[in-house]
């Protein structure tokens, strides 16, 4: 089986290119996923009012910890939709499937930061 020649790669050189890799990976989200771009100008919102309204530290940390979920799954969603994108365009149940299932990831997440944030400020 071949793998890939970015592979075996140890020590600071990897992390340096992992480093690469995962910034190139968030500006093609931003700049490619309108989902994204809205999460990330909402969580440049939230995050600020989260230190800024009276909660405790735990609370503060929940409340942007839910943020900030919102924002890793909806760019795995992006990778997956991406990958399905990349086999084919077609019309195919199982490319729904995934692409639904990845949504409601994305869906879950928001409800989550919702309910976190409601039962912080008023729980």
């Amino acid at each position: 089986m071949n793998e890939s020649p970015f592979k075996g790669k140890t020590g600071i050189t990897r992390v340096w290119n992992a480093f690469h890799y995962s910034m190139a990976g968030l500006a093609a989200a931003y700049r490619n996923e309108d989902a994204f771009r809205q999460e990330v100008w909402l969580a440049a919102v939230l995050v600020p009012l989260a230190l800024w309204l009276p909660a405790s530290g735990i609370g503060k940390a929940l409340m942007i910890a839910s943020v900030l979920l919102v924002i890793l799954v909806e760019l795995v969603n992006s990778a997956v939709e991406a990958a399905v994108d990349r086999i084919s365009f077609e019309q195919h149940h199982l490319a729904k499937r995934a692409k639904d299932i990845g949504s409601a990831a994305v869906f879950v997440a928001l409800v989550n930061a919702v309910v976190v944030w409601g039962l912080v400020l008023f729980g």
